[in-house]
């Protein structure tokens, strides 16, 4: 007998792949469309086989017609509120309009809800069905390409008709206000390129050469930034945002708490902030009238050191005694 719950799964898992490989393949214009496609149809498949697996019905009263996302949705996330049920109710609008009013300009609205969704997805596979997303697809893969070309109103308004450009700027304010409002990785993660010059070779990422001969001309160019859009992570959002995706992609972590539990918390976090000075770098950190604020390049560099090193805290430990 067929076991409908493992081929939800499959098909889930599937689904999922799809709208990874749609999204960062180069040569498809398509993609926020296709995205949206295949990321709403692995959640569904996903969350019915968690109804199934509660024995709950996937079906609508007197009917053979299953639910509806939407449906499903609610039944597993009964709060509203929540940002990570918000964030997919977003992805499904998107879907909804996909066969018409979308454009690539609309990729720069909502690749931070998709990031978001991406590890949600990875995170809830985990959660519901013990099922390692990674063991399906690189984690390295769980990061998307993005192309972050953002124009302003009087840029939309002047490329798209009256209908298309108040329809783009009205779903931008819409999600600008959320993320204002909830400021949480569930609901979106913030994806920035941040390109600055320096002369100090500690500070650099990547080394390069100004010459007055080059063919590639370049220009220095100062601009006030609003800090609130970049640093938008309190101390315990980090904590959050560094447990969601070492879960998520699986990576190694070996340091345990007093719980014996191998978990990020305020502990390494306030080990890590004092080890790399991350008070002093304005990438990482901003003090807003004595507040600190930090941005999601701090969660992608401590990701990126852990991966590198499991033992990270106990290294830092170890270090701090030889000081």
């Amino acid at each position: 007998m067929e076991n409908l719950k493992e081929r939800l799964i499959n098909k889930s898992i599937e689904a999922f792949t799809l709208a990874i490989e749609t999204y960062n393949k180069p040569t498809i214009s398509y993609r926020v469309e296709g995205f949206s496609f295949f990321i709403c149809n692995a959640w569904e498949l996903m969350l019915k086989a968690k109804l199934i697996k509660d024995n709950k019905p996937i079906y609508y009263k007197n009917s053979d017609r299953t639910l509806s996302l939407n449906s499903t949705l609610k039944l597993v996330y009964t709060d509203k509120y929540q940002p990570l049920r918000i964030n997919l109710e977003k992805i499904i609008d998107l879907r909804n309009i996909s066969t018409h009013l979308v454009t690539e300009d609309y990729e720069s609205i909502y690749a931070p809800f998709f990031q978001a969704n991406i590890i949600n997805f990875a995170e809830q596979m985990q959660r519901f069905h013990s099922i390692d997303i990674t063991n399906h697809i690189s984690q390295s893969f769980l990061t998307l390409s993005v192309n972050m070309d953002i124009l302003n109103n009087t840029e939309i308004r002047g490329k798209y008709s009256k209908e298309l450009a108040e329809k783009l700027i009205t779903q931008r304010n819409d999600l600008s206000s959320l993320e204002k409002s909830y400021q949480n990785n569930n609901l979106f993660i913030p994806i920035q390129n941040n390109v600055l010059i320096t002369k100090d070779k500690n500070k650099a990422d990547f080394n390069v050469n100004v010459s007055k001969d080059s063919d590639n001309n370049a220009r220095i160019i100062k601009e006030l930034q609003d800090p609130s859009k970049k640093y938008q992570l309190s101390f315990h959002g980090v904590i959050n945002a560094v447990n969601k995706q070492l879960a998520a992609k699986s990576i190694e972590f070996n340091y345990r708490n007093t719980k014996g539990k191998c978990t990020f918390t305020s502990h390494t976090l306030s080990l890590i902030n004092k080890f790399y000075n991350v008070k002093s770098e304005e990438k990482y950190c901003y003090i807003f009238g004595g507040i600190q604020r930090y941005s999601q390049q701090l969660v992608e560099f401590i990701i990126a050191e852990i991966r590198k090193d499991p033992d990270l805290i106990d290294n830092i430990k170890k270090a701090n005694k030889k000081r």
